[in-house]
């Protein structure tokens, strides 16, 4: 799969679907990737990856997320 293939693209946004998914459920990095690993044969690489992308283009939001989780545990 080529870096700029649309499949390859399209699998990345599958997988942030999938972290967001997570996130409503209010997992942690590492309970989501346990998840996706367990249950959607998503590799602990690739999940890591996106979730780490995401944090660098919403640092606000997971800011506040990891906030709420502390005052939820």
């Amino acid at each position: 799969m080529a870096l700029g293939d649309s499949s390859a693209a399209a699998y990345i946004h599958m997988v942030q679907h999938l972290i967001e998914r997570c996130l409503l459920f209010g997992m942690s990095m590492e309970e989501c990737i346990d998840t996706l690993s367990k249950h959607a044969n998503i590799g602990p690489v690739i999940a890591s990856t996106v979730w780490k992308e995401l944090e660098k283009e919403n640092k606000d939001f997971f800011k506040a997320y990891r906030q709420w989780r502390e005052t939820r545990h």
